[in-house]
């Protein structure tokens, strides 16, 4: 990457500071474009999810993984459920969605209570481990809440073949006019479910998977406690990236706990952080990181700045943290600040191999929240920051009631903020599509095949603040 005109800014730089510049392009199609990261984790996309208990679950990690990216489930979760997690994660269908199992004598309540867990907000009625029926929120709308969904399914199913090629499962949703069926085996048992979107979305999206073929997972270890332990037990799990993560990673725990992770012999990447200056990318990568997570204070959830002073601008810091990293060989994630899809690749055109995002998925189906309802009807999940209340008490909660208490002084962090489902964008998939849009777009822009290509060919200026609102849409007349 090089600034325009080769003028070095006086200043650091957010992600809205800097514009990409057009540059001639031999790059015919968007979609020729490889957006692997050549940071050996495996995206097929350069996303990754943040850890945060509010974002990252089982839900995430199958969907996200489907279309190429990566969750890293959080360091706060049991290990019990992690190594479950990871299991089930790697033994999802590559095309077809893990479906909402229902039985005919179940309550139109218990429907009401699972659909939102799922973008396509259906459910199937299972008989046997057969399919007998499909209901949608439309089917249970002015039902009693205690009638049998035996009495209220819709019947009348469509049903896949399990195997069936995406681009044939999509002619057939589309000639019958569904948005979605059930896919079976030869012996007609339930396998998962596929939607329209799904299926065409599974002919442009390549998903992330490991040597056997399984969804890929990431996991976080802290640097306190028993960190050693915690990181053996994933990697045994079959983990296939390793985040050793704390917010303040230039310290000497840090340090420390990535000396003794690296000494496990782990054949998966591991990645550290978080830092923001080259000094800290070097320093973790001597210890023994693959990856730098780079990011102090952007995150949306993260109030580190207003209570400490501590951070700096995210594409300054990106941008020195992987110039450095690369000197090494090694690599850097962009961790926070995204907001809008130019926001990823400003930082992959800085040097990122893969970009963080978190607060930004916490308003899907897919996030681990309960989907709730404002007053003006409005349907949103709560988010919390990892230094919030509610993340220290979740960390916490083996500790004394003293010692917990002595911790709650000095909590950082939003404990609670709505982030609204945007009914244009319901699903992360919807969100990933707008992503990836955006990206591929400024790659050809770029004349870039490829990250590498998009790193290496980026022309970026710095633009005012009236700059930046100058590119923004306007959504009605001035």
């Amino acid at each position: 990457m090089r600034f325009l005109n080769d003028v070095q800014p006086s200043h650091d730089l957010t992600y809205d500071d800097v514009f990409m510049v057009p540059s001639r392009s031999a790059v015919g199609s968007r979609q020729s474009v490889d957006l692997s990261s050549p940071d050996g984790t495996g995206t097929t996309i350069p996303l990754v999810v943040a850890n945060m208990t509010a974002i990252a679950g089982r839900r995430m990690a199958e969907t996200v993984a489907r279309r190429g990216g990566l969750v890293v489930i959080p360091q706060d979760i049991p290990i019990d459920v992690v190594t479950e997690v990871i299991g089930w994660t790697k033994t999802r269908h590559l095309v077809l969605d893990t479906p909402i199992v229902l039985a005919p004598s179940q309550t139109v309540a218990d429907a009401l209570s699972l659909l939102p867990k799922r973008a396509h907000g259906a459910g199937v009625v299972v008989c046997d481990g057969r399919p007998v029926g499909i209901v949608t929120e439309s089917d249970l709308t002015g039902v009693d809440r205690f009638t049998q969904l035996s009495e209220v399914m819709s019947k009348e199913l469509m049903v896949l073949d399990a195997d069936i090629d995406p681009r044939v499962a999509f002619n057939q949703l589309d000639a019958a006019h569904r948005k979605l069926a059930p896919a079976v085996d030869r012996d007609g048992k339930l396998v998962g479910i596929l939607t329209r979107k799904a299926a065409l979305r599974a002919t442009l999206y390549t998903p992330a998977t490991d040597s056997a073929g399984g969804l890929r997972i990431a996991a976080a270890v802290g640097v306190n406690g028993d960190a050693i332990g915690r990181s053996k037990s994933l990697l045994d799990a079959g983990v296939d990236t390793l985040v050793v993560d704390t917010a303040h990673g230039h310290q000497e725990s840090m340090i420390s706990t990535l000396q003794a992770v690296r000494a496990l012999g782990p054949r998966v990447p591991i990645v550290a952080g978080n830092v923001v200056a080259a000094e800290g990318v070097r320093d973790l990568i001597e210890a023994g990181a693959d990856i730098i997570k780079v990011g102090v204070g952007p995150g949306a959830m993260c109030t580190t700045r207003m209570m400490t002073g501590v951070g700096r601008p995210q594409f300054s810091a990106v941008l020195e943290c992987a110039t450095e990293a690369r000197k090494f060989g090694k690599h850097v994630w962009a961790d926070g600040g995204v907001r809008h899809p130019r926001d990823v690749a400003m930082a992959l055109a800085a040097g990122a191999s893969n970009v963080m995002i978190g607060s930004w998925f916490a308003g899907t189906y897919e996030s681990p929240g309960d989907l709730q309802q404002s007053a003006d009807g409005r349907l949103y999940k709560e988010s919390f920051g990892m230094a919030s209340a509610r993340a220290v008490r979740n960390r916490t909660s083996e500790d004394s009631a003293y010692d917990r208490a002595r911790k709650g002084l000095f909590e950082e962090g939003i404990s609670t903020s709505r982030m609204f489902i945007d009914p244009a964008r319901p699903g992360v998939e919807d969100l990933i599509d707008s992503i990836i849009a955006g990206l591929r777009s400024s790659c050809t822009y770029a004349g870039a095949s490829s990250l590498e290509e998009f790193h290496q060919r980026a022309v970026v200026g710095v633009q005012s603040a009236a700059g930046y609102a100058e590119g923004k849409p306007l959504h009605a007349s001035w």
